[in-house]
């Protein structure tokens, strides 16, 4: 397993998030960057004119929280164009003789990267990854090295940027919450061989039992070779398979599993193998060696059926935001993660839509072992502009690029059964093509040729701007359960429910324009309804009903017990319907003034949670053998 090498003196007793980061590709030898860092806010982003490359900085804080959170330290929730962090780093001795890569989680949003003076990186997108070679990092024969990291972090506050649900107005209102900025994910190091191994992809195939494996490498030398090997939970192994590494930039191979030794993974039943990588030069010397985690199972469509390894799987999906009241973006610790799917599960959901947001690794690992359901998710809000909605939005090409890796990056994960690049696009079809309409095809056809195992869904709810998307939703925050099951209604006849409804319905807001292309009988699901509106405390206060101390669709319950019937009665209409593939309530907890959730923010109970889980253990129409739809 891995384990951290030795930090600096001032920080080791104290690291927050010391888990390994990269649960999908994990070497033995790391070093864990978290802790207390220089900062400097850079107000006029002058700070390069300023010198502050080269200089140290008067501020702390505790990374890898923003400096908008509280965990960080300093919990400053003014907009910060820029911001400065330094840190000098001791290299172990041991390391010497190999090439040192410096990773970043995430930094919103656009980052540039010195080392010891000297640019090393540059990366634009706040939720995606990226890597620093550092080169060879030595110090005096039998010594620690140092070396000082700087990193600039800039975050405009206007113009198209892939924000999520952060705010661009100075206070939190309506569905955006607090900013995120600079370093907010785990920032960490590891030594590597001059040739070595980089991220697999891991393809499962379980109608041959196999798994398909693409394994890039950073050279091809004469006579090196990489071996795989698959053992199971008890260790055993199953299969294993050697291929040349000379001659392919990503050398390919197939590890099949014998027929008794195959066990797909399933939300029931969630099975992960190993499997350990070993890069062989051509004396047979290991190397690189590093090892991940895999899961047997399958996605399909067949018609309006989204199939699990070949059965029709009722997806019971929660939003999730992935926000926190100390950390904001950022999980206070492992247990966190992994406590928000507990209660997920406690509450009847089987996954979660990742909301408007690009989930930290750690989390995706969580899901994969405790057998969840999500659908990767991009945040791409922050490209509106204000214009008619003829052209209000104008996200830009970087959007299509940070996508793509976060695509790439979460491509092996078996819990994710889905990827949906888009949000609530809303904007009005005309007879002009648009920034939009290219931007929406281009994410979707780059994920279908990153990613041929899964389906793509263009834009959740609206815009449906592809024609041959795999996968059609809608949402509706209609409360009333019978008005809500007949505007759900209408599948058997290919007339879903569509954003918005033009069918003359009152009180509908741009009844006249139309957003999405028709329907074509892809599987359909209402990927966002409910959001009752339920704060116990708020409904009995004088200022019950002022929006912007708490808000939720629709009117408020008057009572508890009026939240678990209006709750039952909306789950209840779409489990009744047999075409409906599964459905995505809003939400799995409150989120600072929105107070949906099923949880408060503080991840405390505010409802009988059994409750909510017994209405969604109603057996889903969906789920019923063929021809029995109806019973």
């Amino acid at each position: 397993m891995a384990h951290t090498d030795t930090l600096s003196p001032d920080v080791s007793n104290a690291v927050p998030r010391p888990e390994y980061p990269r649960p999908t590709f994990v070497r033995e030898n790391w070093l864990n960057l978290n802790g207390t860092w220089q900062f400097a806010f850079d107000p006029g982003d002058s700070g390069l004119e300023r010198g502050l490359v080269h200089q140290e900085l008067d501020g702390r804080i505790l990374v890898p929280f923003c400096p908008e959170s509280e965990l960080s330290g300093i919990g400053d929730t003014d907009f910060h164009p820029a911001v400065w962090y330094r840190r000098t780093v001791r290299i172990p001795a041991h390391w010497a003789g190999r090439r040192v890569l410096l990773h970043f989680g995430a930094v919103d949003h656009d980052a540039t990267v010195w080392a010891d003076g000297r640019e090393v990186a540059r990366h634009s997108g706040g939720f995606t990854s990226f890597t620093a070679d550092l080169g060879e990092v030595a110090g005096p024969a039998g010594e620690d090295a140092e070396v000082v990291i700087v990193v600039r972090a800039r975050d405009a506050r206007h113009g198209p940027q892939a924000r999520g649900k952060q705010a661009t107005e100075y206070a939190n209102s309506d569905c955006h919450y607090t900013r995120t900025t600079g370093i907010w994910q785990t920032v960490w190091m590891e030594p590597v061989s001059e040739v070595h191994l980089r991220r697999p992809r891991i393809t499962p195939d379980l109608a041959s039992g196999a798994f398909h494996l693409e394994l890039p490498i950073s050279a091809n030398r004469p006579g090196h070779r990489i071996t795989a090997r698959v053992s199971d939970a008890d260790g055993e192994t199953v299969a294993e398979a050697t291929v040349r590494a000379d001659l392919d930039m990503a050398p390919r191979m197939v590890l099949a599993l014998p027929e008794d030794r195959r066990r797909p993974w399933s939300p029931e039943d969630p099975h992960l193998y190993r499997v350990r990588f070993e890069l062989l030069d051509a004396d047979g010397e290991i190397v690189d060696r590093a090892e991940c985690t895999a899961g047997l199972r399958s996605v399909a469509i067949d018609g309006k059926r989204l199939l699990l390894n070949g059965r029709p799987v009722f997806q019971r999906l929660v939003l999730d935001q992935g926000w926190y009241p100390d950390g904001l973006m950022t999980a206070p610790d492992d247990a966190a993660l992994v406590r928000d799917i507990e209660l997920s599960l406690a509450a009847g959901f089987n996954g979660a839509r990742l909301h408007q947001k690009v989930f930290e690794e750690r989390f995706l690992h969580h899901a994969d072992r405790l057998g969840y359901l999500v659908w990767g998710e991009f945040g791409d809000w922050g490209a509106g502009t204000g214009r008619t909605t003829r052209d209000n939005q104008q996200p830009t090409a970087g959007f299509i690029a940070q996508w793509l890796e976060a695509v790439e990056r979460d491509y092996s994960h078996p819990s994710i059964v889905g990827w949906c690049p888009l949000n609530e696009t809303h904007q009005e079809l005309h007879d002009r093509q648009s920034v939009l309409d290219d931007v929406t095809r281009g994410m979707f056809l780059a994920t279908k040729a990153a990613d041929t195992s899964r389906p793509v869904l263009d834009a959740s709810g609206y815009s449906h701007r592809v024609a041959e998307t795999d996968v059609y939703d809608s949402h509706s925050y209609e409360q009333d359960p019978e008005a809500f099951r007949r505007q759900m209604a209408g599948l058997d006849k290919d007339e879903p429910f569509l954003n918005p409804d033009n069918r003359g319905n009152p009180g509908k807001r741009d009844t006249d324009a139309v957003w999405s292309l028709p329907y074509r009988g892809q599987p359909y699901f209402c990927s966002e309804f409910g959001g009752i509106w339920w704060n116990p405390e708020e409904a009995e206060a004088a200022a019950g009903d002022d929006r912007e101390v708490s808000w939720g669709y629709g009117e408020r319950p008057r009572t508890e017990e009026e939240f678990h019937t209006r709750f039952a009665g909306l789950t209840a209409a779409l489990l009744d319907d047999p075409l409906m593939f599964g459905y995505c309530y809003t939400q799995l907890t409150d989120v600072f003034q929105e107070q949906n959730g099923v949880y408060r923010f503080d991840r405390s109970s505010k409802l009988d949670v059994a409750r909510v889980r017994a209405a969604q253990q109603r057996p889903a129409a969906f789920e019923r053998p063929a021809g029995e739809e109806g019973r």
